[in-house]
Parts: structure tokens; sequence; C-alpha cells
């Protein structure tokens, strides 16, 4: 006879992640996103890219860290991402229980909504833990088959 080790998790009970609409009013009042005015003086699409290795997260199931490396490239409007804003904002991830679609998703979220850029994509790359890789990406408006991964 075979026993199986594998437990199926139900939220709530065997894990919880964080809220994702508290979560986003909590950063906005502790590491507001910080926009600095942009003026365009030449024709074409100006990508900015910026990245950072330094995402911390906690993990829903196991309460161990997450580790992984954030770049967000965008086409300003009128507004460009201010640097130090991005990395206390990334950085207040360190104690948040939540998943890698997840903190996409928020963090994309939160961009868009403080930036508000004509393009933008984001990736999340989460490091191999438990010979599993997480790779997350999200475009808006933005052909993805115009871009390397």
């Amino acid at each position: 006879m075979v026993v199986s080790t594998f437990k199926l998790y139900r939220e709530g009970k065997d894990y919880a992640q964080a809220g994702t609409k508290k979560l986003r009013a909590w950063l906005k009042k502790t590491a507001p996103l910080v926009a600095f005015d942009f003026e365009q003086l030449a024709s074409g699409d100006h990508w900015v890219s910026i990245s950072t290795p330094e995402l911390t997260c906690i993990c829903p199931f196991t309460d161990y860290p997450d580790f992984g490396s954030v770049k967000i490239e965008y086409v300003p409007n009128k507004v460009c991402l201010e640097l130090k804003s991005f990395k206390l904002y990334i950085n207040a991830f360190r104690d948040v229980k939540i998943f890698h679609e997840a903190v996409t998703e928020v963090i994309f979220a939160d961009f868009l909504g403080a930036i508000k850029p004509e393009k933008a994509r984001i990736e999340v790359d989460m490091n191999v833990r438990g010979n599993v890789k997480t790779v997350c990406r999200k475009y808006y408006k933005v052909n993805i088959l115009s871009f390397r991964t």
C-alpha cells in the first residue's frame, strides 16, 4: 500500500495571504510611489527600464522568505517614477505573506496608478525554491511579441 504525504492546503485554515486591497492601502501610506515631471523633446517612444534584485516577501504556505527581482519598463506619459520611492516601496514587502502572482499584480497596479504610463510591462523573477522557479510577467498596452523575454 502506498501512503501519500501530499497535503491539500486550504486558504484561511492552512495558510493566509495578505489581502491585496488592505495591502495596497497600507503601501500607499507607508511607502508611496512618487513621480516627477517628464517632458519628451524628441519623437518616438522613450522607454525607461527600472530593476531591483532586492524583492523579498514571505511564502504564505511555509512562512519562509522568498527572494526575487523586479523589472519594470515603461513609456512615460507626463511623469517618471522616482527611484528612492521605488526602493522603499519594494522593501515594504519584506514581512508580507503573499504569492508571487499576487505581488506582481499589486506592484504593477500601484505603479500604473502612480505613473499612468502610455505603455508598460513588469517582470517579477523569483529565485528557485523547492526546485521550482516562478517568473510572472504582465503587460499594459504593449504587444508582447515585441519584447524579448
